[in-house]
């Protein structure tokens, strides 16, 4: 019987330890969403890509070299 209440109080102990632990703990930063980009479509293709990743020439975006080789649709 002796073992049984020293079990109790031991996992009782433990519930406590490990729930003080989760409030010290603080909780973890928020990931700030990515900043939206400004999107040009392609000459081309007409396929919508981010600003910083186009390819221009002459005023004109294009989504791949191949595309920028072969000028506006």
């Amino acid at each position: 019987m002796k073992y049984l209440v020293l079990m109790a109080v031991l996992v009782i102990a433990f519930g406590v330890w490990r729930n003080q632990r989760r409030r010290e703990m603080p909780p973890p930063a928020a990931a700030r969403p990515a900043l939206p980009q400004a999107m040009v479509s392609c000459a081309r293709c007409g396929v919508h890509i981010p600003r910083s990743e186009a390819l221009t020439d002459g005023g004109a975006s294009y989504c791949t070299p191949e595309h920028q080789r072969q000028g506006p649709a």
